[in-house]
C-alpha cells in the first residue's frame, strides 16, 4: 500500500512540529467521533473492525512515531498519547489492535539494525501494520516463553504457540517473541502470509471483543536473518521501552474512563428520570445525579491530567536518552514513576467510572439495547494487562527511598 503522506493524511506539508501535532489531533478526533458512532454496535455483534483499521492505515496514523531521519514525522510523546486516547475514547478496541504497531517501532529504533530500520520504517511509511504475538499460557511465571528460534540445517525455523496475538488478524506482520538458540530472546518479524503461520479468531473475553487478540500458531515458520532483532537482557540498560508501553495502556485506559462519562451525560439527559421525592423535574437537576457525574469528571479528568504529565517527562527523558546524557538514567526511571501513577490512576478511572453510569440510570439504563455495559467490561477487560499493585509500589518506594524502578519492560 502507497501513502502519500503529504496529502492523504491532511497533516500538511511544512515539517512544522504544531502543524503535524494539531493535524495528528484532528486526524484522531474525527476517528473518535467515526469509531464511537458504531462501537455499540461492534461489540454485540462482535463484529471486527477491518474497515476502520484500513482506515487508519491509510490516514498515516499508524506511522506517527516513525523518526524523522527515515521520512516519518516522529510525534512527540505527548501528541502520540492524546492520540491513542481520542482513538479508545471512540473504540478502545481499535486503540488495543493498533497499539503493537507502536511498541513494535520502538524496538525497532532501540535495537534494529540500520537495515532493519530502513526497511521496517519504509513499510510503515508505506501503510504496512504490524501486530504482536508475545504471551503464552504456558510457564511458571507471566512473561515466560517457550516459542524457539532454531537453525534447521543453515536455516532459522520459528516453532511456538501464543495465547494473545492482539491485532494479528488486522496486520501484515506479526513481532513474534522467541528464545533464540544461541541465548536470550528474539523478537522476529513475520509475514502473516508466510506458509505455517496460522492466526486465529479465538479470543473470547468478556470485554475488548473485537482487538482480534486470539491465538497463533507458528510451525517451522522460515525466518531470514534480517528478520531476527535480538532483545537484550533485562537489567541491560534502563530505556522507556517499558514507560512508552505503559504510557499506551494508560491512554486507553482514561480514553474508557472519557467515552464512559460522555456516555454517562447523554443517558442523563435524555433518558433517564428522577424519582418522584427529589423534588425537581428532572434527572439533570436531579442533585445526586450532578453530584455522580461530577465525580466521575474528577476522576477522569485527574487520571487525564496524571497522563499527560507521564507523556511529558517521559517525552523529556526520551530526548535525553537519544542525546545518550549521563541524567538519561535518573531521567528515565523518574518518568517511569510518573507514567506508573498515570497508570494506576487511569486504570482505577476506567473501572470506576465506567461503573457510576448505573447510579445515574437504574435498571433501565442495563438495557441491552444500549450497550452501555461495555464500557466496564472493557476497563475491566483491558485493566488486567498489569498489576497495578506493582505500580503502587514502585510509585511508593521512590517517594518513600528515592528507590527507581527496576529495570525491566513492565514499569
Amino acid at each position: 500500500m502507497s501513502v502519500n503522506h503529504d496529502q492523504e493524511n491532511g497533516l500538511g506539508s511544512d515539517g512544522h512540529d504544531k502543524d503535524s501535532r494539531d493535524g495528528f489531533i484532528a486526524l484522531a478526533e474525527g476517528f473518535r467521533r467515526r469509531f464511537a458512532a458504531g462501537a455499540a454496535r461492534r461489540d454485540s455483534q462482535r463484529a471486527l473492525p477491518h474497515e476502520e483499521i484500513q482506515a487508519l492505515r491509510q490516514s498515516g496514523l499508524l506511522s506517527m512515531r516513525v523518526p524523522r531521519e527515515y521520512g516519518g514525522r516522529e510525534a512527540d510523546l505527548v501528541t502520540f498519547s492524546r492520540v491513542i486516547r481520542l482513538l479508545a475514547a471512540g473504540d478502545p478496541n481499535i486503540a488495543q489492535a493498533i497499539a503493537p504497531q507502536f511498541a513494535n517501532l520502538e524496538k525497532l529504533r532501540l535495537y534494529g539494525t540500520p537495515a532493519q530500520q530502513r526497511r521496517y520504517f519504509d513499510l510503515a511509511l508505506d501503510g504496512a501494520m504490524m501486530s504482536n504475538a508475545a504471551a503464552e499460557r504456558e510457564g511458571v511465571f507471566i512473561g515466560d516463553v517457550a516459542t524457539r528460534l532454531v537453525r534447521d540445517n543453515g536455516i532459522w525455523r520459528l516453532r511456538g504457540r501464543k495465547y494473545y496475538s492482539t491485532g494479528s488478524l488486522f496486520s501484515s506482520i506479526i513481532l513474534v517473541t522467541a528464545q533464540h538458540e544461541e541465548g536470550g530472546r528474539a523478537a522476529v518479524f513475520v509475514p502473516v502470509d508466510r506458509p505455517g503461520v496460522t492466526v486465529g479468531d479465538d479470543w473470547d473475553g468478556m470485554g475488548q471483543r473485537t482487538t482480534a487478540s486470539g491465538t497463533s500458531e507458528f510451525d517451522n515458520v522460515r525466518v531470514d536473518e534480517g528478520e531476527i532483532l535480538r532483545i537484550p537482557a533485562y537489567g541491560h540498560r534502563r530505556t522507556h521501552e517499558g514507560g512508552f508501553a505503559q504510557l499506551i495502556h494508560a491512554s486507553i485506559d482514561a480514553g474508557i474512563a472519557l467515552a464512559a462519562l460522555e456516555d454517562a451525560c447523554a443517558y442523563g439527559r435524555k433518558q433517564a428520570r428522577a424519582p418522584r421525592e427529589s423534588g425537581v423535574g428532572g434527572a439533570t437537576a436531579d442533585p445526586y445525579v450532578l453530584h455522580t457525574v461530577g465525580e466521575m469528571a474528577i476522576i477522569a479528568h485527574g487520571a487525564e491530567t496524571l497522563l499527560e504529565r507521564g507523556a511529558l517527562l517521559l517525552d523529556n527523558a526520551l530526548r535525553a536518552e537519544w542525546a545518550g546524557g549521563a541524567e538519561s538514567d535518573r531521567l528515565l526511571g523518574e518518568a517511569s514513576i510518573a507514567v506508573a501513577e498515570a497508570k494506576y490512576a487511569t486504570s482505577e478511572a476506567a473501572v470506576r467510572v465506567s461503573e457510576m453510569i448505573y447510579r445515574i440510570g437504574g435498571a433501565s439504563a442495563t438495557s441491552a439495547a444500549l450497550n452501555l455495559d461495555r464500557h466496564w467490561r472493557n476497563a475491566r477487560t483491558h485493566t488486567t494487562h498489569d498489576p497495578v499493585a506493582y505500580k503502587a509500589r514502585a510509585v511508593g518506594d521512590f517517594y518513600l527511598n528515592g528507590a527507581l524502578p527496576p529495570i525491566n519492560t513492565k514499569i
